[in-house]
């Protein structure tokens, strides 16, 4: 899942993965993990995170292959926040190729970047399980969350100014992976400025044309 951040990833990924039937893998969740495990990897990951370093890119490929390889995702699954770099795409070829896979599809959200501060410096974080709100939900609107009953709650970087930079970031950083599945042509490319419906039903469109298949009930 590729786009700029608010665009959107995170809340198609998750429908995405109840359409397919296959699991959500966010690299923030997996360094989460890693920082309470007590893995070898884990314990590479806490010396960065404690030094307010940046994790290598080595190490956070080594992060996502441990994690493709476990059993619920034998079946697929949908990378939400990596590959962040083009190296990081190139590695992830490399590591699929050496496990006789490859990636179906790169889906690119695409919104324009005022739309995406708008998005960060609106949208509200349960407290209690993280859940996040976009600006127009109606969770927003009752202060609660639909998942626990939480409050919600900005969080303290969902601020315009640090939108911007979190965007500059992504400008520099990510905006070329998008062009580096464009060359492969592997990349969806669909408006993101829409209802969250629509989003989803021209991301299942581009999927179908690269072969993937799912039963309506959802079932892959």
């Amino acid at each position: 899942m590729l786009g700029l951040p608010g665009a959107g990833k995170g809340t198609q990924a998750d429908l995405l993965a109840k359409k397919l039937n296959i699991p959500r893998i966010s690299t923030g969740d997996m360094f989460r993990e890693a920082l309470q495990s007590e893995s070898e990897l884990g314990r590479q990951v806490k010396r960065y995170v404690e030094r307010g370093e940046l994790v290598p890119d080595d190490l956070t490929v080594a992060l996502v292959e441990e994690r493709i390889k476990q059993p619920d995702a034998a079946a697929g699954f949908i990378l939400d926040g990596f590959p962040r770099t083009v190296p990081q795409a190139q590695a992830l070829k490399a590591k699929l190729a050496e496990m006789g896979k490859q990636l179906d599809a790169a889906v690119f959200i695409d919104v324009p970047q005022e739309e995406a501060v708008r998005r960060i410096s609106q949208r509200r974080v349960c407290a209690q399980c993280g859940a996040t709100f976009r600006a127009d939900a109606a969770e927003v609107a009752t202060g609660k969350c639909s998942s626990c009953g939480g409050p919600l709650v900005q969080r303290s970087d969902d601020n315009e100014e640090t939108a911007r930079r979190r965007l500059q970031v992504y400008m520099d950083q990510t905006l070329p992976v998008v062009d580096f599945y464009r060359a492969e042509e592997r990349l969806v490319h669909v408006d993101g400025c829409r209802e969250v419906s629509d989003v989803l039903a021209d991301i299942l469109a581009g999927l179908e044309r690269f072969g993937l298949q799912w039963r309506e009930d959802g079932d892959s």
